[in-house]
């Protein structure tokens, strides 16, 4: 199977009070962190972002169609552009992405619409896997303002991978770890 990888890249990064993309985490960028674990599982990895900077990184930076669609409009953007059918979405600022839990939500690619993790009973939106079918649904809800990344669900199949499933391969859940703030950065660092 054929698959692609999107890069959320185009929040304003208010709480942290500077680009999240940017931040480095032994040495290296958060963005480029979260690039090549996406490498490693994904044929083409792609960036949605609204800035030439990100151009650096040496991967197809595509603009955000939607640039007042929030994070849904930016989910949409990347798999409407990816090259393949299959897309896995991810944040700039998740530092300890694991190919194993990516690896587990391709395993039931061929069972849904959309395959996301569901932590705490909360549905991990930007960790997940989305189908192109998704795309015409998602555009519908950005067009009626229906801004909620899960707004366009009920439109498509959808399968959550539960917390035991996911602890099989990330048994502290440290892969959806994410950093919007100096605090979160600072915990992040600290971990082993």
């Amino acid at each position: 199977m054929s698959v692609s990888a999107a890069i959320m890249a185009g929040g304003k990064s208010k709480r942290m009070g500077q680009d999240k993309a940017w931040i480095e985490l032994d040495g290296e960028p958060l963005i480029a962190r979260v690039a090549g674990v996406l490498a490693t599982v994904a044929d083409e990895v792609l960036v949605v972002a609204n800035d030439p900077k990100f151009e650096r990184l040496g991967l197809r930076v595509v603009p955000d169609k939607w640039p007042d669609g929030g994070a849904l409009g930016g989910i949409a953007t990347g798999v409407g552009a990816a090259a393949h059918d299959t897309v896995l979405v991810a944040a700039c600022d998740m530092p300890f992405l694991s190919a194993e839990v990516w690896r587990l939500l391709l395993e039931h690619a061929g069972e849904a619409d959309v395959v996301i993790p569901k932590i705490g009973g909360e549905l991990e939106t930007l960790h997940a896997l989305y189908a192109k079918a998704c795309v015409p649904h998602m555009a519908r809800a950005i067009a009626e303002n229906r801004l909620r990344v899960i707004s366009f669900f009920d439109a498509v199949t959808v399968k959550a991978i539960e917390e035991p499933e996911l602890r099989v391969v990330d048994p502290t859940l440290r892969a959806f770890t994410n950093v919007n703030t100096p605090e979160e950065l600072a915990s992040a660092l600290a971990l082993p």
